[in-house]
């Protein structure tokens, strides 16, 4: 007795007819998917599209906050506030000015007023000089006195006015008709500095 056993089939040495053309599709198919995504990333990206996203906001951005509510009546109450103390750090400051100024300008006037008064008796000298007929002397005297009044010396009228006890220093007194007292001698020149009593006159008043 005999057994057949069936030759097995052999693989076929040469490829299937089509597996070529198969492969060389999908070689071109990768390439061209390839050539697309590489068209895409390098892309400039388009102009419409961006001012879009920059007038609606791009994707994600949180949204805008809107605006805070203002309080109108505390608003200009502030203001007038403020305004209010404005005014009155302005008004401190006139004050200040005017305040300094005025300081120093009376400073000023004393510190002349201690030197007019040292040299009151030089001028009172040149008076008496001039009275016994020394001569030389007025010139001297015109030209002290001069510099004196243009910094604010006054010689203050005596003979001849109402007697005024704040401008003049009555030392004699004679008998007169019950009128108005009246300075008939001055005995001795009284000055201002700036309208303010330097040293009143010395007269002779008239009753």
């Amino acid at each position: 007795m005999s057994f057949y056993f069936p030759e097995k089939p052999k693989e076929p040495d040469d490829p299937v007819d089509g597996a070529d053309d198969a492969d060389e599709f999908d070689d071109e198919f990768d390439d061209d998917v390839l050539d697309v995504l590489d068209d895409d990333v390098d892309a400039s990206p388009d102009p419409d599209l961006v001012d879009v996203l920059d007038e609606e906001g791009a994707v994600g951005d949180p949204p805008a906050e809107p605006p805070a509510e203002v309080d109108l009546p505390t608003a200009i109450a502030e203001r007038d506030q403020y305004l209010a103390l404005a005014r009155q750090v302005q008004a401190d400051f006139e004050n200040y000015r005017k305040r300094a100024h005025t300081q120093q300008a009376d400073a000023e006037a004393r510190g002349g007023a201690r030197i007019a008064t040292a040299v009151l008796p030089v001028l009172d000298a040149c008076d008496n000089a001039m009275i016994h007929g020394v001569e030389g002397i007025p010139p001297i005297y015109k030209a002290l006195f001069e510099a004196l009044s243009k910094a604010g010396l006054s010689v203050i009228p005596a003979e001849g006015e109402p007697f005024d006890p704040t401008l003049h220093e009555a030392v004699v007194h004679e008998a007169g008709d019950g009128g108005e007292p009246t300075v008939v001698e001055d005995l001795r020149t009284g000055y201002t500095w700036h309208g303010k009593v330097l040293r009143a006159a010395m007269v002779k008043v008239r009753d």
